[in-house]
């Protein structure tokens, strides 16, 4: 039995007839076999493949080149311009304020350098009825009323920070010398807001246009909505010209960090007036100057010796105490105007064609031809209407009646009204403390109360500078 089994021919089952299991492996197994046999086919499919793989290996190096792009474009400080800006608005504590973009164009910055009383009101308004400007009044009062009773050296640093925040349209700036728990600052809070063209124009306010010149009526724009900070700088952000005037800034010096700053293109107007007419202004408001006066005798030399403030026998009074004050702050003005004239004469190479010096004896006397020259050095054009307004504010039959009100007036006559108010030893008190600015800016001294009331006689000379 076991040998006829043995002997029984062996049945063959072809692969495809197999179980299912088997069959699809050996089915493959033929597959590939078939393909082989058919290096065409072979050809074809290592064709593909690599083309696939070429195409995987470009894509992945697109995608590499746009991550890298993409993290040296984060890491990189970023061009400022509208959209950025119009972002949600961070105040100067976020850690963002510290990382600020730059401007993206370069903006032409002017800063009036000058003191209290100098006719500066009326020069900024040449400014200020300019629709291409953007222009800011006393920005620096906060610093003084927030940090009273600093003495005026001391503020000099603050003054310059805040500066250079204004110039880039950074207004946050402001919130510094808000009041603790007070409200935030609006376009109407800041100093000198109510007769400032652009805060009183569209698109901030429809009480004016900013193209049509004339001075603002406060009350009038006393009643324009207050506007965010953040508003303001984004019409800013629209300006080319940008120019601030200042009387806290003593001295040009101060301003050097600024002006070496690449980023920035500021230069500088110095207003200047004869300082008896300066001294005798600051007599007539010492009441709107109590605080500015004690700040800057307060930085006054206790060292030096000075002369005699009054004639001996002369019985003291309220009122000399505070023409004390008036005058005594002249001295801290000329030292620091007679060190900008150092530099101005002879200028490195920060303060080269960056500075102007202005007479406002000449601008009042040929008011048409200076602001042709002032606006040439601030890259500005001039227009009729912008020349008859500076002819008008300075030809009219008036005299300065209210101070630190501009308005039309006979600005000659209003120069040289300190000849016949000031007493002789007021006089020679001021020239005095400001000899060697008087002498680099032309103004000559007198030995007499009769030189003094000569009318007929100049006291103007050629300028140094």
């Amino acid at each position: 039995m076991r040998g006829k089994q043995y002997h029984q021919p062996l049945k063959l089952t072809a692969p495809w007839e197999k179980d299912a299991g088997f069959g699809r492996k050996l089915k493959t197994y033929r597959n590939h076999t078939k393909i082989i046999a058919q290096p065409g086919i072979v050809m074809k499919v290592l064709r593909r493949k690599r083309i696939v793989l070429f195409m995987a290996y470009f894509l992945l190096l697109v995608l590499t080149m746009l991550n890298l792009a993409n993290y040296k474009w984060t890491k990189e400080p970023q061009q400022c311009n509208h959209q950025m800006r119009s972002t949600t608005y961070q105040s100067r504590s976020d850690i963002r304020f510290l990382y600020r973009p730059s401007l993206a164009k370069k903006r032409q910055l002017i800063y009036v350098l000058t003191t209290w009383r100098s006719g500066s009101s009326f020069f900024g308004e040449l400014f200020n009825q300019n629709p291409e400007v953007f222009f800011l009044y006393e920005p620096m009062w906060h610093i003084w009323q927030k940090l009273y009773p600093g003495d005026a050296v001391s503020l000099q640093g603050a003054a310059r920070d805040m500066l250079s925040s204004l110039y880039r349209c950074d207004l946050s700036v402001f919130q510094l010398y808000n009041s603790p728990g007070g409200k935030n600052f609006t376009s109407l809070g800041l100093f000198g807001a109510t007769l400032n063209k652009v805060v009183c124009s569209y698109p901030l306010c429809s009480a004016y246009r900013k193209e049509v010149v004339g001075m603002v009526d406060d009350k009038v724009c006393k009643k324009c909505p207050p506007q965010s900070l953040r508003l303001l700088e984004e019409e800013c952000l629209k300006y080319s010209t940008i120019v601030i005037k200042g009387v806290r800034i003593l001295d040009v010096n101060v301003l050097a960090p600024l002006m070496e700053d690449p980023s920035l293109d500021l230069k500088v107007i110095h207003l200047v007036r004869d300082p008896r007419a300066v001294a005798n202004s600051r007599i007539k408001s010492r009441h709107g100057l109590i605080r500015e006066n004690l700040q800057v005798v307060r930085s006054r030399d206790p060292k030096l010796r000075r002369i005699p403030f009054v004639d001996p026998g002369h019985k003291a009074n309220k009122k000399d105490g505070a023409d004390y004050h008036s005058i005594g702050a002249m001295e801290v003005i000329c030292d620091r105007t007679s060190r900008t004239l150092r530099t101005a004469l002879n200028p490195p190479s920060w303060l080269k064609g960056k500075y102007m010096a202005v007479r406002y004896e000449d601008l009042v006397e040929n008011p048409v031809k200076t602001l042709r020259n002032i606006y040439r050095f601030a890259n500005l054009t001039t227009n009729h209407d912008i020349e008859s307004f500076a002819l008008n504010m300075t030809s009219g039959s008036s005299s300065s009646s209210k101070p630190f009100i501009v308005s039309s007036r006979n600005a000659t006559q209003a120069a040289s009204a300190w000849r016949t108010v000031l007493s002789i030893q007021q006089i020679k008190q001021v020239e005095d403390y400001c000899h060697h600015a008087m002498s680099v800016l032309g103004y000559e001294r007198v030995r007499t109360a009769g030189e003094a009331k000569d009318m007929s006689k100049s006291l103007l000379a050629h300028s140094k500078l």
